[in-house]
């Protein structure tokens, strides 16, 4: 018996050792750039929607608001545990919630506020972090599928999002041409529709887009568009969507999102 104990217990180091190096293998591999951590990613996981994005819009826009909208939130660990019945009281009815990143993250918060908004009343979805450099979009794809991204159609699950923009760690573009670019995004958006029925929402921007795809036109039939743009209008859409679905306009107080159109159009992507 003490043979065995003893064979189990140098079983069991190993395996934390394993996990223990894999983390500090991430973590070395992900060391955020200096103008990611003056906007607050200090560590590998960390990264968050429109971070590099112009923070000086505080308010609602000016712009001409659609005949119908309704506002949201999109939250991640920076926010920690979300009051939403403070959100509820300041008119949100949705949120998106960042699930994964890359293929060794996963928000701490993610239960309290992916419950959380759904229990104060909202309709929300998750979103993934890409970091194309580190796996393949099928891989990423899984990983968040199966830390929380999945989809169900009870009227209050948004389709998952893939949040490609910026990179915290390091080249813009994460080392790949526009071609492989869109290729990743592919396979990332094929791999997700495959097990759920669903294609993603794709969350980016304009400057991002046009560089690291070159402006690629390839997805704007299929998947919604989440726009970032902190500015008084959405401006020039990337990639020639006709429209946006979601606009996130402002950082302040929270990351803060418009759906174009009415409730019922918002349950009605909610449902498929």
């Amino acid at each position: 018996m003490k043979s065995v104990l003893t064979g189990a217990a140098v079983t069991l180091g190993l395996l934390l050792a394993s996990i223990g190096s894999a983390q500090a293998s991430n973590t070395a591999a992900h060391q955020p750039t200096p103008q990611a951590r003056q906007h607050g990613i200090d560590r590998a996981g960390e990264a968050y929607a429109g971070w590099l994005q112009n923070t000086s819009t505080s308010a609602a826009p000016t712009e001409m608001a659609p005949a119908a909208s309704v506002e949201g939130i999109d939250v991640s660990s920076h926010q920690g545990n979300v009051n939403w019945s403070a959100q509820w009281n300041a008119g949100k009815r949705f949120a998106y919630v960042k699930a994964t990143e890359g293929n060794y993250y996963t928000n701490p918060y993610f239960a309290q506020q992916y419950n959380g908004s759904y229990n104060v009343g909202m309709i929300r979805g998750a979103y993934h972090f890409a970091t194309p450099n580190d796996s393949s979009g099928a891989n990423q794809a899984n990983y968040f599928l199966a830390h929380g991204g999945g989809w169900s159609r009870d009227g209050k699950t948004l389709p998952g999002a893939l949040d490609i923009e910026y990179n915290p760690y390091g080249a813009t573009c994460y080392g790949l041409s526009q071609s492989a670019m869109v290729s990743w995004i592919r396979d990332f958006l094929n791999t997700y529709k495959a097990r759920t029925g669903r294609d993603p929402v794709i969350y980016t921007n304009l400057d991002w887009w046009t560089r690291c795809t070159g402006n690629s036109t390839a997805f704007r039939t299929t998947n919604p568009l989440w726009v970032a743009r902190y500015a008084s209008a959405p401006g020039t859409l990337p990639g020639g969507w006709p429209v946006y679905t979601i606009w996130q306009y402002s950082s302040t107080p929270i990351d803060q999102d418009r759906f174009n159109g009415d409730m019922s159009r918002l349950t009605a992507l909610a449902n498929g």
